[in-house]
C-alpha cells in the first residue's frame, strides 16, 4: 500500500467518533464503519461488508450506518432529512432484496433542479426517480397513522435521487446497502410545490429519461402501493431507532421505477404528472 493510502486509510479510521466511557462498539460494526469511510475517501469501492456483520443482522448494519454518519456530521455536515430505499419491485428484483430500507440526507447531498451533480461526489453512480415529501410537522412523539403521515406533509415535490454505492460493482445484500447508508449519494429537488390537497402520490405517473432516451416508467403506486405508505414506513423505523422524522425535513420516498446507471456527462429529466419536471446533469471526467 503506498503511503498515501496509509495516510488516507487512517484518516477514514479517526473519522469514526470515539467517546470516553461509551458502550464498546461490536468489532465488525467498527470494522465495517472504517472500510465504508474508506472507500468514501479514497473513492475506490471496497467489499461487501457482510463478511463483517452478517446479512441478516439489520440492527448492526443500521450501527454501522450511524457510525458512519457521526464522522460525517463530526466533519460538519448537517443532517436535512432521510431517504427510504428499495421501495420498488423493480428495483428490488435489480438488486436481489425484498424489503425497504432507509438512510440519512446531509446537506451536501442536495441539489436544485438544474444543478450539474459533480461526477465524482457519487460512487458508481445510478438515478432513480422518486416523490420528495417536505415535512411541516415532527413525526417524533404519539401514534403514527397515516393520516397523521398525511397531516404532517408540508408539500411534494418531484425529485431525482443519484444513488452511489461505495460498495464494489454494487455487490450488495441488504445488510450491505443499510451499512452504506442505503446507497445514498446526491438528491435534486424540483421547483413546483403542490400540497397533497392538490396532489395524490399514489395515482402520479412517471417517466424518466437520460440522454433523451426514456429509461424507467412507473407511477406512485409502484412506491410500497402508496409513497405516503413509505413515509409511515420510515416514520416508525426511523423513531424506533431513535431518529424520529422533524418539521422541515425532506423524505425522499423511493423509486418509482427502475434505476439507471450513469456516465459521466449524462442529463437526466424525469416528469412526475401532477408535479412537473426536474432535470439534472452529471459532471464530466472522474474529477
Amino acid at each position: 500500500m503506498s503511503d498515501t493510502r496509509q495516510v488516507r486509510r487512517a484518516s477514514a479510521a479517526s473519522d469514526v467518533p470515539q467517546e470516553a466511557g461509551a458502550q464498546q462498539v461490536p468489532q465488525g460494526v467498527a470494522e465495517a464503519a472504517a472500510r465504508l469511510l474508506e472507500a468514501a475517501a479514497t473513492r475506490v469501492p471496497c467489499a461487501p461488508v457482510r463478511d463483517l456483520i452478517g446479512t441478516t443482522d439489520t440492527g448492526a448494519a443500521y450501527a454501522v450506518q450511524q457510525r458512519v454518519t457521526a464522522a460525517r456530521l463530526a466533519r460538519g455536515a448537517r443532517v436535512v432529512g432521510h431517504k427510504i430505499g428499495l421501495t420498488s419491485p423493480a428495483v428490488q428484483h435489480q438488486l436481489g432484496v425484498d424489503q425497504p430500507d432507509f438512510g440519512v440526507l446531509l446537506d451536501d447531498m442536495g441539489h436544485a433542479d438544474g444543478d450539474t451533480v459533480p461526477y465524482a461526489s457519487v460512487l458508481q453512480p445510478r438515478v432513480e426517480a422518486e416523490i420528495a415529501f417536505v415535512l411541516g410537522a415532527d413525526l417524533a412523539e404519539g401514534p403514527l397513522d397515516p393520516a397523521r403521515v398525511r397531516a404532517a406533509v408540508d408539500h411534494a415535490v418531484a425529485a431525482l435521487e443519484i444513488c452511489g454505492s461505495r460498495i464494489a460493482g454494487w455487490d450488495i445484500t441488504l445488510s450491505d446497502t443499510i451499512a452504506d447508508n442505503a446507497s445514498a449519494g446526491a438528491f435534486v429537488l424540483g421547483r413546483e410545490r403542490r400540497s397533497l390537497a392538490e396532489f395524490e402520490p399514489r395515482t402520479a405517473v412517471m417517466e424518466m429519461s437520460v440522454d433523451g432516451r426514456t429509461v424507467s416508467e412507473g407511477t406512485g403506486a409502484d412506491c410500497l402501493g402508496d409513497p405516503l405508505a413509505a413515509v409511515l414506513w420510515l416514520a416508525r423505523t426511523a423513531r424506533d431507532l431513535g431518529d424520529p422524522l422533524r418539521a422541515g425535513h425532506v423524505v425522499l420516498s423511493g423509486a418509482l421505477g427502475r434505476m439507471c446507471p450513469l456516465a459521466p456527462g449524462a442529463r437526466v429529466t424525469a416528469v412526475i404528472g401532477g408535479l412537473g419536471t426536474v432535470t439534472t446533469a452529471i459532471g464530466k471526467g472522474t474529477a
